[in-house]
C-alpha cells in the first residue's frame, strides 16, 4: 500500500514480544479487577483470555501463533499467583487454595483458548498444496 506521497506503508502487526506484552497486560488488568471486585476469577477474565488469544492470532505476524497459544495460560497463572499473594498476604495455605481455585474457575476458558491457539498454529504449519 502506498500513500499519496509515494511512501511505502507496511501492514502493522504484532511481533512475538508484542504478543506476550499485550496478552499479559489485558489478562492481568481483567484478572486483577475481577479479584478486587468479586474476590475471585470468573467470566470476565475467562472471556478476556479467549479474546486475547484470538486477537493476537489475528493481529500477529506470521510465526507468532505459537507464542499466542503458549503465552495466555502462562500469563494467567503468573498474574493469578501474584494477585492472590497480594490479596491474601503470604499465608502459604490460603494462597495455594485460592490459586488452585482460580485456575479451576478459568479452566474451561483456558482450554478453549489453548485449543483455538494450537489449532491455528498447526493449521499455519501444514504444507500448502
Amino acid at each position: 500500500m502506498t500513500s499519496p506521497a509515494g511512501i511505502q506503508i507496511s501492514k502493522i502487526s504484532l511481533t512475538k514480544a508484542g504478543v506476550v506484552v499485550l496478552q499479559s497486560f489485558f489478562i492481568g488488568i481483567f484478572a486483577f479487577a475481577e479479584v478486587a471486585l468479586r474476590h475471585g476469577i470468573g467470566v470476565f477474565t475467562g472471556l478476556m483470555i479467549c479474546i486475547a488469544v484470538s486477537g493476537t492470532i489475528r493481529f500477529g505476524r506470521a510465526g507468532t501463533e505459537y507464542v499466542s497459544a503458549a503465552t495466555a495460560p502462562l500469563a494467567f497463572a503468573l498474574v493469578t499467583f501474584v494477585t492472590t499473594a497480594f490479596v491474601d498476604g503470604f499465608h502459604i495455605s490460603k494462597v495455594g487454595v485460592d490459586f488452585v481455585a482460580s485456575l479451576a474457575s478459568a479452566a474451561p476458558y483456558l482450554l478453549v483458548a489453548a485449543a483455538y491457539g494450537w489449532f491455528s498454529y498447526f493449521r499455519s504449519r501444514r504444507p500448502t498444496k
